[in-house]
């Protein structure tokens, strides 16, 4: 049985937002970054599935966020894979600091994409060929919760450029994050309170496509879906605060 693995990081004048604080879409990179690096080393990553024309895509994810971490601030980020299914892999990490101190957890589950058809393979032989990547142990906190319904009274739009999207040519996540993060007032952003993060990729969106950004505000929480101008919903999501 395998055990966790641990990243370090340090925040960087670019991952802060004018509070000199991380922002969320850069804590949440630092985790997406240690899920390629961490597959990589375990011989999965992108750069094998390539040659096979699969990549991974991830399809659902959630990150809570107790306190962001100030600039220059260095710490660890720990990830592990404690289950394979039929579609979806999970993989679970926790962020801490110098102290140890954790300051934020994350629950990803993702597909693996064949890039010719862009359709799910079947991750059966996966979980085989590396059992011995599995963690005995639980995620941290709830897996991605889904978002049904969405009644939107902020809007955006936003055409997808070439820095929008990621080696599997499609929209990134800290890109969506961000878009949804510009719809919201400061004071939500800045708030010293805990967040959660809930999203759910329900569809692609690629190069040329004009997106459409919706957001429903309420007391605590903010609700997001983000469909393409083809009336297909790609996105949906909801940042939430304790």
């Amino acid at each position: 049985m395998a055990e966790k693995s641990l990243y370090n990081y340090r925040v960087e004048p670019q991952n802060v937002d004018f509070t000199l604080r991380a922002t969320l879409a850069s804590l949440g990179t630092a985790v997406l970054n240690t899920a390629g690096v961490d597959a990589h080393n375990k011989g999965f990553g992108v750069d094998i599935l390539h040659a096979d024309n699969h990549s991974w895509i991830l399809s659902r994810m959630a990150m809570e966020i107790d306190r962001r971490p100030q600039q220059y601030a260095d710490y660890t980020v720990a990830t592990w894979i404690n289950e394979y299914g039929r579609l979806l892999s999970t993989r679970n990490f926790t962020l801490c600091d110098t102290a140890g101190h954790e300051f934020g957890r994350a629950v990803t589950q993702w597909a693996m994409l064949d890039l010719k058809n862009r359709t799910a393979v079947d991750l059966s032989h996966v979980g085989d060929a590396h059992a011995d990547a599995i963690v005995d142990c639980p995620s941290p906190t709830e897996k991605p919760r889904k978002i049904r319904t969405v009644a939107p009274t902020l809007h955006a739009e936003h055409r997808i450029v070439y820095s929008d999207i990621d080696f599997n040519r499609h929209v990134n996540t800290m890109r969506y994050i961000e878009m949804m993060c510009d719809l919201l007032p400061l004071e939500r952003l800045t708030s010293p309170a805990p967040v959660r993060l809930d999203i759910h990729f329900l569809h692609e969106s690629r190069y040329g496509q004009t997106l459409s950004i919706g957001c429903e505000e309420r007391d605590r929480e903010a609700l997001f879906e983000i469909g393409t101008d083809d009336g297909t919903i790609a996105v949906r999501a909801c940042l939430a605060w304790k």
